[in-house]
């Protein structure tokens, strides 16, 4: 039997198409046992009716084959095992449907001849089985359609939020920007001031050197 599904190895799709068919190869196996215990007619369309499974398993291991291409090389190599199985799985099943076909006798019971069956009802049976398989199909690839327009939708949703982050971001460089300015202009002011106030106290040094000569002075005045 094939191995569990490993839900971090594969894909989406891939563990869709997996799940899927795991359904599809319990039916095959319960329409293998009653095509062994039926005869006549009710053998004839127990087999056409595992025919037309049987052809669905074989599309979904169609589609597996195509999707585990898209997985990571990483986890390839544990979804090539498990992809190698159901296919073993299959064409044992479809062995099996074969040998149970080519029994005539108990395909046609005590009417069993070699002459040709009525191809008519042949064809009848062949539309049927390919119109099934074009629902299915059609089926499957509207849940691919699906699908792809959800993943469509969280990108745009993935893009809208980028978007908006990126006006954050250009918002923030901005302001930052803005505020180097007034850092520049604040520094420039400092400096500005720094040099009044040096300037200032010179000129109050100057101011306070020439009162001390003037006292002197006057002091030197009335002693002479």
């Amino acid at each position: 039997m094939s191995n569990p599904l490993d839900t971090d190895a594969g894909s989406e799709m891939f563990a869709s198409y997996e799940n899927e068919l795991k359904l599809v190869q319990a039916d095959l196996n319960q329409k293998l046992d009653q095509i062994a215990e039926a005869s006549g007619e009710q053998r004839k369309s127990a087999i056409s009716n595992a025919t037309q499974v049987l052809d669905e398993a074989i599309e979904l291991l169609d589609q597996m084959r195509m999707e585990k291409q898209n997985i990571p090389s990483a986890a390839r190599s544990k979804v090539n095992i498990r992809f190698r199985n159901y296919s073993t799985d299959i064409d044992e099943i479809k062995r099996k449907l074969k040998s149970l076909s080519d029994d005539r006798q108990a395909l046609f019971g005590d009417r069993y001849t070699d002459e040709p069956q009525d191809e008519h009802l042949e064809q009848r049976q062949q539309l049927l089985s390919g119109t099934d398989r074009l629902e299915r199909s059609s089926a499957r690839l509207q849940q691919s359609q699906r699908m792809a327009l959800e993943t469509e939708d969280v990108a745009r949703g993935t893009l809208g939020t980028l978007y908006e982050q990126r006006e954050q971001i250009t918002n923030a460089r901005n302001n930052l920007q803005q505020s180097e300015g007034y850092v520049d202009t604040s520094i420039k002011t400092l400096r500005g001031m720094a040099r009044r106030m040096a300037t200032n106290r010179m000129i109050t040094i100057a101011i306070i050197t020439v009162l001390v000569l003037l006292i002197f002075a006057v002091i030197y005045s009335k002693f002479h």
